[in-house]
């Protein structure tokens, strides 16, 4: 089975499916070894590995492929979501985006709607782009595909810009341009989280399980009753790592 089809299976499937974040070779070996189906490729992660700064758009579009690249190639079959930013400019450079990373071997990727250059999502002082520009993005990203189950999944950073009713909307128009997921970054509190599942009841959300971010760290087992299908985890191995 190709990486981006078992990538869906994954996510259509009833149990949540939980994503540690790797940044190089040996922590994505790591996170295959320890038994996980799925590996993510974190932006946070790999500005701090190859720079050793903080994740404020200081990467460039090869960079972060090669950086993907080299990832799958020491995961064997295991489907690998890669962090592509705002897809490195307008809709023609989000579909050469695409094209290289699928053909990185990854198996999907999210972009979002950040002004470039970008920060972490969970950063003071982000700016979002129009919603219309957005997806222009996202159907370029979705005619740019080559295999038509490689994922694209749509992230807004709008609610710590606009808040979370600007969110919603940008989510649905997202979807609406056939993004395959949504990632509504950022989100305070369970009531907020309670109203993103009851917006996309049947669109598969993202949770990011951030340490010292902005969203309330829950157990798998919460996550799961509010209805998120997707739980990446972009510092913890970082972190772990390192101590």
């Amino acid at each position: 089975m190709r990486v981006t089809s078992r990538l869906r299976e994954l996510l259509s499937g009833l149990e949540p499916v939980v994503a540690p974040g790797a940044y190089d070779g040996l922590s994505a070996r790591l996170i295959a070894q320890a038994g996980f189906s799925l590996v993510y490729m974190t932006g946070f992660g790999t500005a701090g590995s190859v720079l050793g700064q903080p994740d404020v758009g200081l990467l460039t579009m090869s960079e972060m492929v090669g950086r993907a690249a080299a990832l799958t190639v020491v995961i064997d079959d295991l489907p690998l979501i890669a962090d592509a930013d705002t897809g490195y400019g307008n809709p023609i450079n989000v579909r050469r985006t695409i094209r290289e990373y699928e053909h990185a071997g990854v198996a999907g990727l999210h972009i979002e709607d950040q002004v470039w250059p970008k920060k972490c999502g969970h950063m003071e002082g982000k700016q979002v782009i129009p919603m219309d520009e957005m997806v222009q993005k996202i159907r370029a990203a979705v005619d740019a595909r080559q295999d038509p189950d490689f994922v694209i999944i749509a992230r807004t950073d709008a609610n710590a810009v606009n808040g979370l009713e600007d969110a919603l909307l940008r989510g649905q128009a997202y979807c609406e341009a056939g993004a395959d997921a949504i990632f509504i970054e950022a989100p305070r509190s369970i009531a907020e989280l309670q109203a993103i599942k009851q917006t996309f009841p049947d669109v598969p959300l993202l949770y990011n399980w951030a340490e010292s971010g902005k969203t309330p760290l829950l157990s798998l087992d919460e996550i799961h009753t509010l209805g998120f299908k997707l739980v990446i985890f972009p510092v913890r191995c970082s972190l772990q790592l390192h101590m």
